[in-house]
């Protein structure tokens, strides 16, 4: 079958795409976009963590039958998803912190910008969330990376000033095997501290 979906903000088409087939495979080895990893394939790490029409979800346990049609940003499209959907609110008046949540309609109307390349992630400016990870030091072997960052941007969206129950909540889904997670918590701190004083200097 052939799949047409919007990944990153770009039209894309996957042609004889089987029955069984995951997203996951989809992205990876159909559209050559290697950021959402291949773990368990069980939905049980999080490695492969993307946003489907704004809902992060484990790319390994979505037909990508079920994607027709629909909306995707993986770890590559991220930071140009978070500044749009930042100059979004910034326009819109409400939500200045840029973290009110995002609507299944402006999702939908994302779309990549000429000059960037969301397909590599490359030539764009890091979200938030991308910098407070290296800030914090809280990549090590970056193998769940991709996935902790995508569960934490949609968090840090929904919920500007999150607890650390809501943290430890958001990215309870995602395991790490390098670290104590500590430095991942104190990176989400960091991008909520930073997104707070940004809303109020707005």
């Amino acid at each position: 079958m052939r799949v047409n979906f919007t990944v990153n903000g770009r039209p894309q088409e996957a042609d004889d795409v089987w029955e069984g087939e995951s997203l996951l495979y989809v992205l990876r080895e159909r559209l050559g976009l290697p950021g959402s990893k291949n773990a368990c394939e069980q939905g049980e790490c999080g490695s492969c963590t993307v946003r489907l029409d704004g809902v992060p979800v484990c790319s390994c346990l979505v037909a990508a039958g079920q994607v027709e049609g629909r909306e995707v940003v993986t770890v590559e499209g991220l930071a140009e998803y978070a500044k749009q959907r930042e100059e979004a609110h910034r326009e819109g008046g409400a939500c200045a912190s840029g973290a009110c949540g995002t609507s299944l309609d402006e999702a939908k109307r994302w779309e990549a910008k000429p000059g960037q390349d969301s397909q590599t992630g490359e030539g764009v400016e890091l979200s938030p969330i991308q910098q407070a990870f290296i800030d914090a030091g809280a990549v090590q072997c970056g193998f769940c990376t991709p996935g902790l960052l995508v569960a934490a941007d949609e968090m840090l969206e929904s919920n500007p000033s999150p607890t650390d129950a809501d943290i430890r909540e958001a990215l309870s889904g995602n395991l790490c095997r390098c670290t104590g997670y500590e430095k991942i918590l104190d990176a989400v701190r960091l991008a909520a501290a930073r997104q707070e004083r940004q809303g109020e200097a707005v």
